[in-house]
């Protein structure tokens, strides 16, 4: 093969022939120049390399190292000599390209991963697709779906936000849970319950391995409350109503008379209800425990829906508690400071302490006992599934206690007018007694 001392002269002057031809520098060895047939002048580089267990080096190798042009003769030979080095010491300079190459691709791998995890998998993505899937997978009460978006949007997204679903482990969930006041026991259950809901959908889904909250110890439960109004307590709350209006008066009001669940009565229906039957049949699709529920209407609680209805003619169709007409009422918080505020000024500047809304139903379950009412009807008249009603018991007793209930609760609504107007109760019962004497 011709040698010469590779410069930019022995370069130009030379030829292409009928196949690839080289030019051999004089004093580095492997340090070469290809003519191409078409005239193209590209440096390389030839080498052997010792593999280790081998006796001798292995067959040539040939390393381009760029084209003419792009390259001086000075340049092609600096990094030749940067290949003969690497072959010295035992290094393959095309395994080495080869691992470059490589390493390239999987960094470009990892930042496109990177991309997808922060776009595609980023919490606060997946959080608002699983959202309109935990509202829409099937029919949920309300008041669920409003608690898992106040869950995600007050508590998760701001910790966890653009986060990507597989980097979120235990410590970044306890730390959301340690972050909610210890007093706060029963928002610590909710997120833990939802944020638990939410993961476990990802992980079926594959956008994560597994469920971080899986292993966690779940948060300490509230204590379960025990307060029931006494008769003085609830005859304020009912008279403090007619100040607060409609239709959050009446809602409370039929709160007091039905002992059903908040979301039960602020989404009640015309639909649900019949006046000639003096029933409220409550679908299971709004039922807190999924189960179908006829509530017995007392004449007072068909007074107030008459009042709602503005005649004896009840709506077929619509809400029955609404301020736009579409929508169930709402900003029940704002109402009840409202109604603490009217109840502390019945009770002559003596506020109400330490009562919520739901109270009202414990203390319908609490007068019923009082009132002689059996256990099992108590329940039914609550639509709760345990007790008397759950276990094998549930499963034999089939019966739905239809008259009972609406014995039970006309008389709670008699009880109520009791405790509302004693004096005029205790008129009327002497006028009679009078009466008959005569």
């Amino acid at each position: 093969m011709p040698q010469a001392n590779i410069t930019k002269r022995t370069v130009d002057a030379a030829k292409p022939g009928e196949r690839d031809q080289f030019l051999w520098d004089e004093t580095l060895a492997g340090f070469g120049l290809k003519v191409t047939p078409a005239g193209g002048k590209v440096y390389v580089f030839q080498y052997r390399i010792a593999r280790p267990g081998e006796a001798e080096r292995s067959a040539p190798s040939r390393y381009t190292i760029g084209k003419h042009g792009a390259l001086t003769p000075d340049q092609a030979r600096r990094r030749a000599k940067e290949l003969a080095a690497l072959v010295e010491h035992g290094t393959d300079p095309r395994e080495l390209e080869a691992d470059a190459r490589a390493t390239k691709e999987e960094a470009a791998r990892q930042a496109r991963e990177r991309g997808r995890l922060e776009g595609e998998l980023a919490f606060s993505r997946m959080a608002d697709l699983w959202l309109d899937h935990y509202e829409t997978e099937k029919a949920r009460r309300p008041a669920s779906v409003r608690l898992a978006r106040l869950v995600v949007t007050n508590h998760l997204k701001p910790a966890l936000a653009s986060k990507a679903l597989p980097h979120i482990g235990r410590a970044n969930l306890q730390s959301v849970i340690d972050a909610i006041p210890l007093r706060q026991k029963g928002m610590r259950r909710a997120v833990f319950a939802y944020a638990s809901v939410l993961f476990g959908w990802a992980v079926k889904r594959g956008d994560m391995p597994a469920n971080p909250l899986a292993t966690m110890q779940k948060p300490e439960a509230p204590k379960a409350r025990e307060r029931v109004l006494d008769d003085h307590e609830l005859a304020s709350v009912w008279m403090a109503t007619a100040p607060l209006g409609d239709p959050f008066g009446a809602f409370v009001r039929l709160l007091i008379l039905t002992g059903q669940r908040r979301s039960e009565v602020a989404g009640l229906a015309w639909s649900e209800l019949d006046r000639g039957t003096a029933t409220w049949t409550l679908p299971a699709a709004r039922a807190k425990n999924d189960a179908a529920h006829i509530i017995p209407l007392s004449a007072d609680a068909v007074r107030e829906l008459d009042t709602l209805a503005k005649g004896d003619t009840w709506p077929k169709a619509g809400l029955v508690l609404t301020t736009t007409g579409k929508t169930p009422i709402s900003g029940m918080s704002k109402a009840k400071l409202a109604l603490d505020a009217a109840v502390a000024k019945v009770r002559d500047g003596d506020p109400l302490s330490d009562w919520r809304i739901h109270d009202l139903r414990r203390t319908l379950a609490t007068g019923l006992q009082r009132l002689g009412v059996r256990f099992e009807v108590t329940e039914a008249v609550l639509n709760h599934v345990s007790g008397a009603k759950g276990g094998v018991a549930g499963i034999y007793q089939r019966r739905d206690w239809k008259e009972e209930k609406r014995s039970a609760l006309d008389a709670w609504a008699r009880h109520l007018a009791l405790i509302l107007e004693p004096a005029d109760i205790v008129n009327v019962v002497q006028f009679e007694i009078a009466k008959g004497a005569a």
